[in-house]
């Protein structure tokens, strides 16, 4: 198992999204994108435990304010990075990841309500289709059982 280089987080989209993974300051780049802190349990279970968006991950990520809490409280042992050239394109990421990871740490952005759309469009897309299906399902699993018994009045 390798402890460096790169992964893969999925978001609630179903894209994949790669990661650097940085686990000294000295593996922290000068550009901007999202990262996540991560905490790492066995050698090779990773846990999100924080995603966020930065212009300059150098300037985000020394001295941020939720680090000391992700490391001390939660474990949180390496940061993963990746590089997003647009802001508009690294809000929708951060929103897709949030929505699919579900980080502790992360109380803004998550689905609150029964099915609360994304705010970002490309991403309300590929929600709504897969919402969709989903309903479409559970229509098909209710008409095959018939429905016998399985509402109380």
């Amino acid at each position: 198992m390798i402890l460096f280089g790169w992964h893969y987080w999925r978001g609630e989209s179903g894209r994949r999204y790669r990661f650097k993974v940085t686990l000294t300051r000295h593996g922290i780049p000068d550009y901007g994108g999202i990262y996540v802190f991560v905490r790492r349990q066995f050698v090779f279970f990773l846990t999100p435990v924080y995603v966020g968006k930065a212009t300059s991950f150098k300037e985000r990520l020394f001295g941020h304010e939720k680090f000391a809490r992700a490391v001390f409280d939660l474990g949180v042992t390496e940061r993963h990075v990746m590089q997003v050239a647009t802001e508009h394109d690294r809000a929708a990421i951060e929103e897709d990841l949030i929505r699919g990871l579900k980080p502790r740490m992360n109380d803004m952005m998550m689905p609150t309500g029964k099915n609360p759309a994304p705010v970002h469009k490309p991403l309300g897309l590929g929600w709504s289709i897969e919402n969709w299906l989903k309903l479409l399902g559970r229509k098909a699993r209710d008409d095959s059982h018939g429905g016998h018994g399985a509402h109380a009045s």
